[in-house]
């Protein structure tokens, strides 16, 4: 928030430190939850308008503004989470969150060039990567709230309770539902280095247009998802089958000779960017079991590539 001073009086706001100290917990909190960084986004400034709306008596008089923050973050996502439900069952195609760009590749070194963009303040690590927020959006709303601020960001169940309008028993219940679904869905990932390996050669084998590669490079179980947003060209269902999804990226390299295709960290793991003509037209999610890549993820939703536009 922007705004340094209560707007009744002109005095200096005494929360105004609690605020700015507590934006990039808020922005990673909510991105968790929503899978969105636009959400996210969305969510702080209405937590920091409800902060304002308050009188300068009414915000002095909250003892911990951080866990005030908090508790009204999450109970916007929560609110948000309901309603996402509705958007998702009239989203055309398959819907994906959005990746997660680390701003550390992109930088050119100008100061303050990029370090204002919200992707900066989210903290890239396993509760990000793409496997992980594809199970939370699975959830029930209550189970991914009560399990993002218990497991991920160590709030006790008593204060999930306050948060969620639950008991503390019906919380831990629910963050055990989200770690057991968590545990059956995600085997052990490849060491990182591995994943990197096993990423760059995948990108060899596309811009070579060698299918036999590609197979060899995905598992025979293979899965491939792609968000259009609506875009024509988008998969509306996804791909089953190691052979099938390599057959798909080779006529993808067909169809668009002029591909620039970049490696890039997503949502904190190895992953691809294809650009045409300078503009990041898909951004590509791995999840590599073993020596085999298990699932991609593909994302051409132009509202979810803003965070990738380099200019």
């Amino acid at each position: 928030m922007s705004t340094p001073s209560d707007p009744d009086d002109g005095r200096f706001d005494p929360g105004l430190s609690a605020i700015v100290s507590e934006r990039r917990q808020l922005i990673n909190l909510a991105y968790r939850m929503l899978g969105s960084l636009a959400d996210a986004e969305d969510v702080v400034q209405e937590t920091y308008a409800r902060w304002y709306a308050m009188s300068r008596r009414q915000r002095e008089a909250i003892e911990s503004p951080g866990a005030w923050f908090t508790t009204v973050a999450s109970r916007i996502c929560l609110d948000l989470l309901g309603s996402a439900r509705a958007r998702r069952e009239r989203y055309v195609g398959e819907w994906i969150p959005e990746p997660l760009p680390d701003r550390r590749e992109w930088g050119d070194g100008r100061p303050g060039g990029m370090t204002a963009d919200p992707a900066d303040r989210v903290t890239l690590d396993e509760s990000v990567n793409m496997a992980f927020l594809v199970v939370l959006d699975a959830m029930a709303p209550a189970e991914r709230v009560a399990f993002i601020l218990h497991d991920v960001f160590r709030y006790s169940f008593a204060e999930v309770a306050e948060i969620v309008g639950r008991t503390p028993a019906a919380c831990r219940q629910l963050a055990w539902l989200a770690r057991r679904r968590i545990r059956a869905s995600q085997p052990p990932a490849a060491p990182a280095a591995r994943q990197a390996g096993i990423v760059r050669d995948f990108k060899r084998a596309w811009q070579a247009k060698d299918i036999d590669a590609l197979i060899g490079l995905l598992d025979p179980d293979a899965t491939g998802t792609a968000d259009g947003g609506g875009l024509v060209s988008a998969m509306l269902r996804p791909l089953e089958g190691g052979e099938r999804i390599a057959r798909a990226f080779v006529t993808v390299a067909g169809l668009e000779p002029g591909l620039t295709i970049l490696e890039r960290t997503v949502n904190g793991q190895p992953g691809l960017v294809a650009q045409q003509d300078g503009v990041t037209v898909v951004v590509l999610a791995f999840d590599v079991v073993g020596e085999r890549i298990k699932r991609i993820w593909s994302v051409l939703n132009p509202d979810k590539l803003r965070p990738w536009t380099t200019g």
